[in-house]
C-alpha cells in the first residue's frame, strides 16, 4: 500500500463532500452504517473512494425501491 498517493481526509471534509453535517457522519460511523474509516489516534479520516463508494451503494432508481439492509449496522 502506498500511502503517499492516496489522499485522506477528515471528518468536516468528509461531511461536506457527502453534503451531510460533520454531527450526522459522525453518529452514521457510530451506529455502523456509515462510510468505511480509518482510526488514527484520535481522528477518523475517510478517503474519497470509500465516500463514492458509500454513495453509489444507496443509489436508488425509484422511491419504490427496496433497500438491502444497507442502513442496519452490519452484525
Amino acid at each position: 500500500m502506498d500511502l503517499n498517493h492516496q489522499r485522506r481526509v477528515r471528518t468536516p471534509e468528509a461531511a461536506a463532500i457527502l453534503g451531510l453535517s460533520a454531527s450526522t457522519l459522525e453518529k452514521l460511523r457510530l451506529r455502523g452504517n456509515g462510510p468505511r474509516y480509518a482510526k488514527l489516534g484520535r481522528i477518523c479520516v475517510y478517503s474519497p473512494q470509500d465516500l463514492e463508494a458509500w454513495v453509489i451503494a444507496r443509489s436508488r432508481q425509484s422511491t419504490s425501491e427496496l433497500a438491502a439492509n444497507i442502513d442496519a449496522p452490519a452484525a
